[in-house]
């Protein structure tokens, strides 16, 4: 991977042709206590930063929010629409065929855009279709669908599940790999294995952030990106949202990028127990 990146340059080509910012926002923030007009805030400070790559879903219940953001920022000239790219997500109500469509429509009246750049499937369970996004029986229990998924999955990509065999496999077909999670997760037990320990205070991320002045997030969001992984790192708060793109004024050794793949644990950070009586848990094969 070439370490001459730059705040200005750090798209990657996709096979198709187009490229993708290897640094993107998560805009995820859960709609009980996050403040109305959050997202809308961030993803404006976000622009003036620098990013270029946003992450967002209909299931996220803000992408109104995100696109009222990147709709001013257009209009006053900060951005040009093809300089900005956007992943939508299809959530798993929508999953048979005929629904995906509608979906995405959805999603691009919802933001007051003409199209996304990027369409993916946001969790590979299908639950039962209709108005309600988490539908649940009368005993409190999830609702599936038996829906035909293809292999679709997300990967989790971070110092503590390196991933090389699959990352191997991606750039020797011309794949490129979004890594969600880049930064481990919140510690929330209903969704996050509590086993694996803090990334961030991992004493050799602690240690190679002190060298280039850079905390440690910095040098865990560094060390995908310099290895042509695509982070969408999330945060509301100014202050990280500035320092999470603070990753293109260094670069890491090639012992330093060995001594971080030497992190790997081989262990998820997302387990999703909530939804662990689904047939095809936990959702993903290991690589």
């Amino acid at each position: 991977m070439n370490k001459t990146l730059s705040s200005e340059n750090h798209s990657i080509p996709l096979n198709d042709g187009n490229k993708i910012p290897l640094i993107g926002l998560g805009t995820y923030g859960d709609p009980r206590t996050t403040p109305k007009g959050t997202a809308y805030e961030s993803v404006k400070l976000a622009i003036d930063v620098g990013y270029r790559h946003f992450d967002g879903a209909l299931v996220y219940f803000n992408e109104h929010e995100v696109g009222r953001a990147i709709r001013e920022k257009i209009a006053d000239g900060t951005v040009k629409r093809e300089d900005i790219f956007y992943c939508g997500k299809l959530w798993s109500t929508f999953h048979p065929p005929e629904l995906v469509r509608p979906a995405l429509e959805k999603t691009l009246k919802t933001l007051g855009l003409d199209y996304v750049d990027l369409y993916i499937i946001e969790f590979p369970a299908a639950f039962k279709p209709g108005d309600d996004f988490y539908p649940k029986d009368e005993n409190g229990k999830y609702i599936y669908h038996d829906t035909d998924l293809c292999a679709t999955w997300e990967i989790e990509c971070h110092p503590y599940f390196t991933q090389p065999k699959l990352l191997n496999y991606c750039r020797e077909n011309d794949i490129v790999v979004v890594g969600y999670s880049p930064l481990g997760t919140s510690r929330d037990a209903s969704w996050v294995n509590l086993k694996c320990p803090p990334l961030l205070e991992d004493e050799v991320l602690v240690s190679i952030g002190k060298k280039y002045n850079k905390n440690s997030a910095q040098v865990a969001l560094r060390f995908n990106v310099q290895r042509g992984v695509v982070v969408i790192p999330k945060s509301f708060s100014p202050k990280r949202i500035k320092e999470n793109f603070q990753i293109f004024d260094f670069s890491l050794t090639d012992e330093e990028m060995r001594a971080i793949e030497g992190l790997n644990k081989n262990i998820r950070f997302v387990e999703l127990l909530m939804w662990s009586d689904h047939p095809e848990y936990p959702f993903h094969d290991e690589y």
